[in-house]
């Protein structure tokens, strides 16, 4: 018997062996064959990589997934919070709770005879990956060189918690950080919400639902790196420019955007040919989403303008979850955008979410905000998430640290 389950397990073992093996070419051969590493990105090699990682953590999880182990997303946050956290001597990081949401508070050691000012950061991922461990580093080091205090907020995310779950949370959180400031030491007139990415997209929503709150600290500022900031126009410029490129290829933008809205992946083919709106909301929002509204110089790489198809009418009653502010922050009135405070914008050349960021501005310029726009020409979609990592990190992460960090210390 023993000598069964013995052979067994070293049939086991080598079988798992192979498939992992197998597994792993896999992922390399389908990067070799879809990804597009523009000329522009300065290490290219070292994107192959980390895009292969990053590909095969998705590939596992799909793995686990098919198997009714776990979803992909509850796999692939098992796998990035097993990364050890290194301490900072100069920062006191503390996990609180704001009722039933996780917050983590980071706090500068370093003596102050005034109020600091206070941050609090949403970490992106598309809602569906990303924690606060994820984004510690980021929150540790823009607490330590701004002397700020960050309150990074641990919402609730796909596949359990769909829209609008995550917005809810991160707007309560900030309502509570909000009425509590003074047991922090933080400054009520120097308090700034920031978020990459999907972060980025629930930054500026809850920026804009506090537009209406007189009973609390009025938000100074926002930053907004490579957000999310609509979901109407997926064949923007820079959607079709970089729709291959890593970390942030097409395919993972429709499952993060679908799996979050609980939108059914078969209506990609209508978003993709714009079938899913009706002309009359094309022809109210083309004044801020036109293609005409962005620099000419970001249309020059294979860019070709899609005119809607004909109104596909299911996919419209599905899908029109799309419109609700919450999801597409960039489409809010005028009167809503023109109160916004004072923003920080940073966006990447190499990103299919790039032109969210320049339309943005444009709306918000064109209303009088003040807009600090940091652009990266060699810069990629979850390139600041590369910080600290060692062989990893490139080095547009430290230049839009050092531009957040310069933004805040200039309110």
């Amino acid at each position: 018997m023993m000598f069964l389950l013995v052979g067994a397990s070293l049939l086991f073992g080598v079988f798992f062996c192979v498939f992992s093996l197998g597994v792993g070419l896999w992922v390399i051969c389908k990067h070799l064959i879809t990804a597009n590493i523009p000329a522009g990105i300065s290490q290219p090699m070292k994107l192959r990589v980390l895009d292969c990682l990053f590909q095969l953590l998705l590939t596992w999880g799909m793995i686990f997934e098919k198997l009714r182990i776990c979803s992909m997303p509850t796999f692939v946050r098992f796998i990035h919070d097993l990364e050890w956290l290194k301490e900072d001597p100069d920062v006191m990081v503390t996990d609180l709770r704001f009722g039933t949401i996780p917050v983590r508070l980071y706090q500068p050691k370093a003596s102050s005879c005034t109020l600091r000012p206070g941050i609090v950061f949403y970490h992106g991922g598309g809602s569906i990956i990303g924690s606060l461990k994820t984004h510690h580093k980021i929150c540790c080091r823009l607490s330590k060189e701004s002397g700020s205090v960050v309150l990074s907020v641990g919402y609730r995310m796909v596949p359990q918690h769909k829209f609008p779950v995550p917005v809810k949370d991160c707007i309560v959180a900030t309502i509570h950080f909000l009425k509590t400031l003074d047991k922090y030491s933080v400054d009520p007139a120097r308090v700034v919400v920031a978020g990459d990415s999907a972060g980025g997209a629930l930054a500026a929503v809850v920026c804009q639902k506090l537009v209406d709150h007189p009973d609390l600290p009025k938000i100074r500022g926002q930053i907004l790196i490579y957000a999310v900031l609509q979901v109407l126009d997926f064949q923007l410029p820079s959607s079709q420019q970089n729709k291959n490129v890593p970390l942030l290829s097409q395919d993972f933008v429709f499952y993060c955007c679908f799996g979050y809205l609980d939108i059914n992946p078969i209506w990609r083919s209508a978003f993709l040919e714009r079938a899913h709106l009706p002309a009359k909301v094309w022809e109210k929002y083309a004044k801020w989403l036109g293609s005409e509204n962005i620099p000419e110089r970001f249309k020059k790489r294979s860019y070709r303008e899609v005119s809607p198809a004909p109104l596909n009418e299911a996919a419209y009653l599905e899908t029109n979850i799309v419109l609700d502010l919450m999801n597409s922050p960039l489409i809010a009135e005028d009167e809503v955008m023109s109160r916004l405070p004072e923003t920080c914008i940073v966006s990447c050349e190499f990103d299919g979410l790039r032109d969210d960021s320049l339309l943005y501005k444009k709306r918000l310029e064109d209303l009088g905000v003040s807009v600090t726009w940091y652009h990266v020409e060699d810069g990629f979609h979850g390139v600041l998430n590369t910080l600290d990592m060692g062989y990893l990190q490139f080095p547009p992460s430290t230049k839009i640290l050092n531009a957040i960090v310069h933004f805040i210390k200039e309110l």
